[in-house]
């Protein structure tokens, strides 16, 4: 019998604002401006993850009931959305008037709004566009940005805005969370398994669920544990990263190489090596401040290489080769 046959991401986002996990203050404002059928202008931002989109699409289905649809125009990244998009399509949905009254003779909110999921994605051009449309079309429509990065949206439209920041989720709430679906789903996880997930998720929910979801189908009736949670996320065994640091200390090239081609051949992601190397160089002792800082800043320049597409061989090699002439060589 297959486990969490429903899509965890859509159908099951939250219902109403209520529901949204450990946004407090973020929630209680919410539901002001709820209770007075208003809402400001909004731009949320945050880590993956931590309920942004499912915030404003349960507080808009509390504003709209059956209307949702008629009154919510949303656009993520996958939609293009340059300056004529902004022009066209946002800013003829956004001069449409809105009435007060549902067909069933119920209240509703005269406005509509607008939600720009990852907005820090789009160009600069189209945001100075979107700036002047949410200026002239306050009466009419509210607009809700969603971003990780702040720094990404231009000045005039942050200003024009009631920022919000959504935190990491703490590890109580993940932990209740997954629970609580192990249990609705009759699904077998021990608590070291948990554990796991909340330390290869890092406060993403998400992607926490997507994890579980995945164990879940490979492991079947049987117990998760541990071990499938880490193997599921790629997560690197703590002797590999220890034996690469190991050699390291050997001031032998040859060898050092053969272990990096060794954890290559296992399929492991430049991006997680570094990720976890650099937690355990945080912990070294036999490391002085100043070597850490040199090899931290070349892990750095490694990160950004890896990012724009990188080899990540010659990357690993670069950035073990200075690790290795720091500690062999390095000023102590």
């Amino acid at each position: 019998m297959s486990r969490l046959p429903r899509d965890y991401d859509v159908p099951n986002r939250p219902k109403c604002v209520d529901d949204v996990a450990y946004q407090d203050e973020v929630v209680a404002v919410l539901k002001k401006s709820l209770q007075n059928a208003d809402l400001p202008n909004l731009l949320f931002y945050g880590p993956p993850g931590t309920g942004k989109t499912s915030t404003i699409l349960a507080a808009s289905r509390e504003l709209f009931g059956d209307m949702y649809k008629d009154r919510v125009l949303e656009l993520n990244a996958s939609d293009e959305r340059g300056i004529d998009v902004v022009r066209e399509k946002v800013k003829k949905f956004a001069q449409l008037t809105a009435s007060g009254t549902r067909p069933d003779g119920k209240p509703c909110p005269p406005f509509k709004i607008v939600i720009l999921d990852e907005a820090d994605s789009m160009t600069k051009p189209a945001q100075a566009a979107l700036r002047r449309t949410m200026e002239k079309q306050s009466r009419t429509t509210r607009f809700c940005l969603i971003c990780n990065y702040v720094s990404r949206i231009i000045e005039p439209i942050t200003s024009r805005c009631a920022k919000f920041r959504f935190k990491p989720l703490a590890e109580d709430i993940l932990s209740k969370r997954l629970r609580e679906i192990c249990v609705k789903e009759n699904i077998k996880c021990d608590d070291e398994a948990i554990h796991g997930l909340m330390y290869t998720s890092e406060g993403d929910l998400r992607k926490a669920i997507t994890y579980l979801q995945s164990a879940a189908r490979l492991k079947g009736e049987d117990e998760i544990n541990k071990q499938d949670i880490y193997e599921i996320a790629g997560v690197i065994h703590d002797e590999i990263i220890d034996r690469l640091i190991e050699v390291c200390s050997t001031d032998s090239y040859e060898k050092l190489e053969q272990e990096i081609k060794v954890a290559m051949m296992e399929g492991y992601s430049g991006m997680q090596v570094i990720s976890q190397l650099h937690d355990k160089l945080v912990e070294m002792e036999t490391l002085t401040d100043k070597q850490k800082s040199v090899i931290m800043e070349k892990l750095a320049v490694v990160d950004k290489c890896l990012i724009d597409g990188a080899d990540e061989y010659l990357q690993l090699m670069s950035l073990f080769t200075t690790m290795m002439s720091q500690i062999c060589h390095g000023e102590k």
